[in-house]
């Protein structure tokens, strides 16, 4: 699959960004996809499923229908403003694909579909706002320090909170995703960016084999000079640690 995004180096507001996205090893197609965009001051990424065709869909209309969505309306005034728009942009996705499903005879629940996970900056020198669907994620490496932004809306996180011991649901089970139900509650927030911030966009395809430490160490080296080389050192990271699925990857660090 040709991602939406070329494997170029981007300069945009919040910084330079770079994106990449594999097969991987195992999968006969890659039904995942990326989407960098300096006119918008946007990245996001997406993991479809529902299928080879399906899920191929699944995450190019998402990520396009989110950015057509953004692109329609005037720069939001104020940080309520942009959390409702960027609500709003997501909604609009999932709608359009569920009503898409409904017209292929697809019942609730079923069809084609994508976890989405992104960050928008619609003013320069302002937050980043992070929206995200399923359990892609988003990392954010600061002095030293990995965090995860983002909660993996899946069976198994909800199990883990919940305490519950022995055997476990799969860690791919979604409880939502964009497309395959008429509701979606999407997690909206305002990210504040800091001179030399490094954020990693991903498919679980990349951190599910992946030990958090061992992404670290590759984000640690990871300058405006080297995010290429970085995106591919990730990846193949995660082939290298055995993992069966696609895999995307997008840095993103701002300017010290």
């Amino acid at each position: 699959m040709i991602p939406l995004s070329p494997p170029v180096l981007q300069h945009m507001g919040m910084g330079m960004a770079f994106g990449l996205t594999d097969v991987g090893t195992v999968r006969p197609s890659n039904q995942d996809n990326l989407l960098l965009l300096p006119e918008l001051n946007f990245v996001a990424v997406a993991d479809g499923m529902g299928g080879h065709v399906g899920g191929e869909i699944a995450s190019t209309e998402a990520l396009l229908l989110v950015w057509k969505h953004l692109r329609a309306q005037p720069a939001p005034q104020g940080e309520s403003a942009a959390l409702r728009l960027l609500q709003d942009a997501v909604l609009f996705a999932n709608s359009t694909l569920y009503r898409n499903n409904a017209a292929a005879g697809l019942a609730d629940g079923y069809g084609m579909g994508t976890t989405l996970s992104g960050m928008w900056q619609p003013h320069a020198g302002g937050p980043a706002f992070v929206f995200h669907v399923g359990d892609s994620r988003i990392y954010r490496y600061r002095n030293g320090q990995l965090a995860q932004l983002t909660h993996d809306q899946t069976l198994y996180q909800q199990a883990l909170e919940a305490g519950v011991t022995g055997m476990l649901p799969p860690r791919n089970l979604l409880l939502q995703a964009i497309g395959p139900g008429e509701e979606v509650r999407p997690d909206v927030f305002a990210q504040p960016l800091a001179p030399g911030d490094l954020y990693l966009l991903c498919s679980d395809g990349l951190y599910g084999a992946s030990a958090a430490d061992a992404l670290q160490t590759i984000l640690a080296r990871a300058g405006p000079g080297n995010l290429a080389e970085s995106c591919a050192a990730l990846v193949e990271l995660a082939k290298q640690d055995g993992s069966r699925d696609n895999i995307t990857a997008i840095l993103l660090r701002c300017p010290d």
